[in-house]
């Protein structure tokens, strides 16, 4: 089948792409998808493989700012005046987020959660034990990920800061350079370049790093141990632990944004309904019925998903109280 080159016409009123190239059928379906934030990601590859890299940076980094988190145990949510609401466990502190303010990006870890601030600065609460939340030196920082014990920051020229945890080695991403965006796994840290390549490191057992060979993605997502990455033309790769199906999404189509939990695959489609493969034991794979959703998250064993009027759906393990956010109101649309 012949190779498709995936465009996007425009971006609400914001954006307006090079045309040349593009399939109507491709066009149409991110052109319509709910999700700005997928229109981002898709538009930025775009004006990358276009010339324009500054555009397409900058594109990358607005997708990369999360309104919604999923953590080992806990669920958090970045509201539209810059404040911040979290539930679930919070043994470790990682829940006092209440006093947060002007906060434009939010990630969670095993224990502990991650705020990113419009001047790049970062702020974080919670386990510490690793030096996990070491952050208040950071600067230029435009997009964080949260880790079971690490926390990974992008600064602006492309380069990565991580702190926390390095046994495997998944902070050892000092040499990045030319990173757009970045995702953190239990053990591994996963890197997107401008040209669509990917980077990883860390713990790599399960193969979850081997994805030195994917091209043309326009997102990333690391899991427990397993990497998932969005190709420009919708469908989903895969690589890492598969016991459990997590790495099952290769008949995936119509997909515009991915999250990656503890055993599972999350998928967001073009017309706001989700796709989810994995483990399922506490019904976190139970988002079929889902509509209107324009951001998906993937915690240990919960999926978080944003609706396009700023409530929350959570499914998944919850006596914890993760899954808590139906009272949740006016979350930040990425």
């Amino acid at each position: 089948m012949k190779k498709k080159t995936i465009c996007v016409a425009m971006l609400l009123s914001l954006l307006v792409l090079p045309l040349a190239g593009c399939g109507e059928t491709d066009q149409s379906r991110y052109e319509n998808a709910q999700s700005l934030m997928a229109k981002k990601s898709f538009a930025a590859l775009a004006y990358s493989k276009a010339g324009d890299r500054d555009k397409a940076i900058a594109l990358w980094h607005e997708a990369g700012k999360a309104s919604v988190a999923a953590g080992a145990y806990h669920t958090v949510g970045l509201k539209a005046d810059g404040t911040v609401a979290a539930v679930g466990d919070n043994v470790y502190g990682q829940c006092d987020v209440s006093g947060w303010t002007d906060i434009v990006a939010v990630a969670a870890g095993g224990g502990h959660t991650v705020g990113l601030k419009p001047d790049g600065t970062v702020v974080a609460a919670g386990r510490n034990n690793h030096g996990q939340y070491d952050v208040s030196g950071w600067t230029d920082i435009v997009a964080v990920a949260a880790g079971l014990y690490h926390t990974v920051g992008l600064k602006a020229d492309g380069t990565v800061a991580a702190a926390g945890y390095n046994e495997d080695g998944q902070c050892g991403v000092s040499g990045w350079t030319d990173i757009v965006a970045v995702a953190a796994g239990n053990w591994h840290t996963v890197g997107l370049k401008a040209d669509g390549t990917v980077v990883a490191a860390g713990h790599n057992k399960y193969g979850q790093c081997d994805v030195s060979g994917w091209t043309d993605i326009v997102a990333v997502a690391a899991g427990n141990v397993h990497t998932v990455g969005l190709k420009a033309d919708g469908t989903v790769v895969a690589a890492g632990y598969n016991k459990g199906g997590q790495c099952k999404v290769s008949g995936w189509t119509d997909i515009v944004a991915v999250a990656a939990g503890s055993v599972h695959t999350v998928g967001l489609k073009a017309d706001g309904t989700v796709a989810a493969v994995g483990d399922n034991e506490y019904g976190q794979c139970g988002v079929s019925g889902w509509t209107d959703i324009v951001a998906v998250a993937a915690g240990g064993y919960h999926t978080v998903g944003l609706k396009a009027d700023g409530a929350v759906a959570a499914a998944g393990y919850n006596e914890d109280g993760r899954c808590g956010v139906s009272g949740w109101t006016d979350i930040k649309k990425p």
